[in-house]
């Protein structure tokens, strides 16, 4: 699971293209693979934003995108306003929580 949260756009946009190398990465097992935006990482997520093309290129390929609806209140958007496909969760810290309980490893680059 990848972790999106800065600010700073190379940041969010090295970690996309981590997940996205990890899609095609044949020599890992891995059976799922998803990203959790929240605070000034929601960014990417959202329609016109810098990197949404990567985004839906990332959800195509299967990966689970997950926004923080905390974050979206807090930033006055909705969900019409974010990449088609991507999920809303009530909380990122919430949802980071209960992937890891899942089993997923936490990617933060």
């Amino acid at each position: 699971m990848f972790h999106l949260i800065a600010d700073e756009p190379a940041q969010r946009a090295t970690a996309l293209t981590i997940a996205q190398n990890l899609t095609e990465d044949d020599s890992v097992d891995v059976d799922d693979i998803a990203i959790v935006a929240q605070a000034d990482g929601i960014e990417p997520l959202t329609a016109g934003g810098d990197d949404s093309g990567m985004v839906e290129s990332l959800l195509e390929t299967g990966v689970a995108v997950k926004a923080c609806g905390n974050t979206l209140d807090l930033k006055d958007l909705a969900e019409s306003d974010l990449v088609e496909g991507v999920e809303t969760v009530p909380s990122g810290g919430g949802e980071l929580t209960r992937l890891q309980n899942e089993g997923y490893a936490y990617i933060r680059p």
